[in-house]
């Protein structure tokens, strides 16, 4: 990963870069400066972005940019130090850098509102990309895509030309993290994220606000490894698997990151993106009612991956409370 660096060359050019405002563009605007800032500080303090990075993920001009990181003064040297008795670090990802290495034809447009980055408790440079949903299938007739967080087969809505609006992770007490998106046909779709010194709790819900059953509610969820270069070969050989348990090691450091849903229904990985995805399944859905999914995401380091797996699913991580009820 490159480092961020706020040299005089970098951010203070004597020609803006101007931000794209074409069709092609996929950035998008904070509004207002409580927001630019919380931005910025993800983006700079945290992901360490390029000035063409920063450009790409808010639509604003190098000018713009450089004003504002000197008037919130956001420097690598500023970067608040993190204690390390805290929860691990979850963040919105902020756009503006593709989270694949390879296979980037597969995800055209990649949108940030389901997704986020968990940092590693080992380099405070080093994150992984969950996209939580990254896809939804369902079988109203035929299995089509319900829901796709990028530009790829076309989905329901996209077969229909309707454009669905743009959305953003809420961030709440505890840094729990919240999305929710309502689709043109009643269906509605939220996802839950609360980050633990020991790991991270996922939950996704579905409800089905429409008059019919809905069947073959299939989820991907994925794990991108672009963004921890120790886990980002493109290779399958430091992959491994016991449903619903799928992790990717960095052998150098006998160091491993882990995930899970419930309940899965498959786990797999692409070695070109590099991604690994413990792939979930809604049950079936009647009119009114919510279904929901369970998922985990944590650390490890030693020799016994299975052994982790078992301590794993000793933990209550399927159950625990995320949230107090509404």
């Amino acid at each position: 990963m490159l480092l961020f660096l706020l040299s005089a060359a970098t951010w203070y050019c004597s020609e803006p870069i101007l931000a794209g405002d074409g069709a092609d563009s996929n950035a998008r605007r904070p509004a207002g400066e409580v927001q630019l800032r919380a931005w910025l500080e993800n983006m700079v303090w945290h992901h360490r972005f390029t000035m063409q990075e920063l450009i790409a993920a808010t639509g604003l001009a190098s000018e713009e940019l450089a004003a504002a990181l000197k008037r919130f003064d956001l420097r690598a040297e500023t970067r608040p130090v993190r204690d390390a008795g805290l929860p691990l670090l979850v963040l919105p990802y902020p756009g503006g850098r593709h989270p694949r290495v390879g296979f980037l034809e597969g995800a055209i447009r990649p949108q940030r509102e389901t997704k986020v980055s968990v940092f590693s408790p080992w380099n405070d440079a080093h994150y992984v990309v969950l996209d939580i949903p990254e896809a939804i299938w369902w079988k109203p007739e035929e299995r089509e895509l319900l829901y796709l967080a990028h530009t790829h087969i076309p989905t329901t809505w996209e077969k229909r030309e309707i454009e669905l609006k743009q959305t953003e992770w809420q961030v709440q007490q505890h840094g729990l993290l919240r999305m929710e998106r309502t689709l043109p046909n009643g269906i509605s779709f939220r996802t839950l994220v609360r980050p633990r010194r020991d790991g991270v709790l996922m939950e996704m819900s579905l409800t089905n606000g429409t008059d019919r059953k809905l069947q073959g509610l299939d989820v991907q969820a994925c794990v991108m490894l672009k963004g921890a270069p120790p886990f980002s070969a493109a290779s399958d050989e430091n992959k491994f698997s016991a449903q619903p348990y799928v992790a990717c090691c960095d052998r150098e450091a006998g160091r491993w990151v882990i995930t899970a849903w419930e309940p899965c229904q498959r786990v797999w990985n692409n070695s070109r993106c590099p991604c690994i995805h413990s792939d979930p399944r809604f049950p079936d859905c009647d009119p009114g009612e919510t279904v929901r999914l369970r998922g985990w995401l944590s650390f490890y380091q030693g020799p016994d991956i299975e052994g982790e797996f078992k301590r794993l699913d000793r933990l209550s991580w399927r159950t625990d409370e995320l949230v107090a009820p509404d």
